[in-house]
């Protein structure tokens, strides 16, 4: 019976790495596909083609187009969720205050970047004709934006933070973003980060898409300053 039982399980064991195995190569030559085509081009069967497969086998891992997009796309936040943590980790362990950490995440999502740009596109880039994101996209597309929010707490229960100004026209609805996702912040840095996170993805964008050609040559300094001057909009004090 044992030894049934322990066969049973070492079957299951490697029916399951098979299937991890070939999850991971079609995603890999779905990704192929999107660098080569666009997300919108993006085919069932023609990744099967190249992988050798028949449509019908690869419908067992992924039954629609949506559904590897959207895997594609949960891959592509955690990729670079985990960027952004790791580089606060690194920031926090070596003691930096809350604007080099600031500074490193914002680095670390730019340099994040430029090594994935066709997965960049996919989730910061234009939106997929026909395409609509699941609920399940959410968490991982919050990662990068909770440590952000992490730093500026942190900085909120230690020094404290410069109030940004904020119009009394923006009250209410900076309060309902401080409810919905930034408890612990005052509501007018939780305006300010909105809008800070906005212009941190237009400037890796610009970058990465070809706006700041023949516009801004030293790209490493240009983009030091503008995160910067992003922390000071945001509140974060100078040391």
């Amino acid at each position: 019976m044992y030894g049934t039982l322990t066969c049973m399980s070492t079957v299951r064991g490697a029916r399951e790495r098979a299937r991890l195995e070939v999850t991971a190569a079609i995603k890999d030559e779905a990704r192929r596909r999107l660098a080569a085509e666009g997300a919108a081009k993006l085919s069932l069967r023609a990744v099967a083609r190249e992988l050798g497969m028949v449509s019908s086998a690869l419908y067992r891992y992924f039954p629609s187009r949506d559904e590897l997009l959207t895997a594609l796309i949960i891959d592509a936040y955690d990729s670079v969720g985990v960027a952004a943590e790791t580089a606060d980790a690194v920031s926090l362990a070596a003691g930096a205050a809350p604007r080099p950490r600031w500074i490193a995440v914002c680095g670390a999502v730019r340099a994040w970047a430029l090594a994935h740009p066709h997965e960049y596109a996919l989730i910061y880039g234009s939106p997929v004709p026909g395409y609509s994101a699941p609920a399940d996209t959410i968490g991982p597309a919050s990662r990068v934006a909770n440590v952000l929010i992490g730093i500026l707490r942190s900085a909120h229960e230690g020094r404290g933070l410069s109030l940004p100004p904020l119009p009394a026209a923006l009250r209410s609805e900076a309060d309902r973003m401080t409810a919905d996702f930034a408890l612990g912040l005052p509501p007018e840095v939780t305006a300010a980060l909105v809008a800070a996170w906005a212009q941190l993805v237009g400037l890796i964008s610009f970058e990465l898409f070809g706006q700041f050609n023949r516009v801004v040559e030293e790209r490493d300094a240009f983009f030091a300053h503008a995160v910067g001057r992003l922390a000071h909009e945001v509140g974060l004090p100078a040391v």
